[in-house]
């Protein structure tokens, strides 16, 4: 009986530690009323951000647009070379780094440091930014790591920034696409393995 007990107290409180270490989204809405032509003819990069938060409804239709799901078979809103879908979707922001899990549609926390700064560096102004969004290409999914995996990883990850880029302009945000990034610090909150690449951060905010 006690071991039993054990057994279920132990099962609750692994619930309750996963619970808290991810956030639900809401379902994205997709409604967005700018086209693409619009969105197209807005674009421009933005380093001066106030510190507004973001709701977690935005978010999520941002989140969405980068690489969201959009067919039944699990195929995403951003092209991959032979749908390796190799570009995994950081969000950081003051309560810590997540995964994106466009499956679950929900955020996986890797770590509860604020890493804001670490990803602005010697560009303080985008460091206000409520929200980096950070592209990492996970190399290992083409097996050995060529010079075609990175020129593939490298190319897909385009595809993803630049989808970031329009679905701010649709949704009143502002971005701009960064490589500077403290990679050390960045590789440990993350909980990046080799062969996983930092490649371009996103500061993501409402302009100044």
């Amino acid at each position: 009986m006690k071991r039993t007990l054990l057994i279920l107290t132990a099962a609750l409180l692994c619930c309750v530690l996963n619970a808290q270490n991810i956030v639900e989204l809401p379902a994205p809405m997709k409604n967005a009323h700018m086209t693409l032509f619009q969105a197209l003819e807005q674009r421009a990069s933005v380093r001066s951000f106030k510190t507004d938060e973001i709701l977690d409804q935005t978010l999520a239709e941002l989140l969405w647009a980068a690489r969201g799901i959009n067919r039944p078979d699990g195929r995403l809103t951003a092209p991959t070379a032979m749908n390796n879908q190799e570009i995994c979707l950081y969000v950081c922001r003051e309560d810590g780094c997540y995964l994106y899990d466009a499956k679950g549609n929900c955020l996986v926390q890797t770590s509860e440091k604020d890493v804001r700064k670490d990803i602005a560096g010697r560009q303080t102004s985008v460091a206000e930014a409520p929200v980096f969004l950070v592209l990492v290409a996970d190399l290992n999914k083409y097996g050995d790591i060529t010079e075609h995996a990175i020129t593939y990883g490298s190319v897909d990850c385009g595809y993803v920034s630049q989808n970031i880029c329009l679905a701010c302009e649709a949704l009143g945000l502002a971005t701009v696409p960064r490589a500077g990034m403290d990679q050390e610090v960045l590789k440990k909150e993350l909980g990046l393995a080799d062969g996983q690449v930092l490649l371009i951060n996103h500061p993501v905010g409402y302009e100044k």
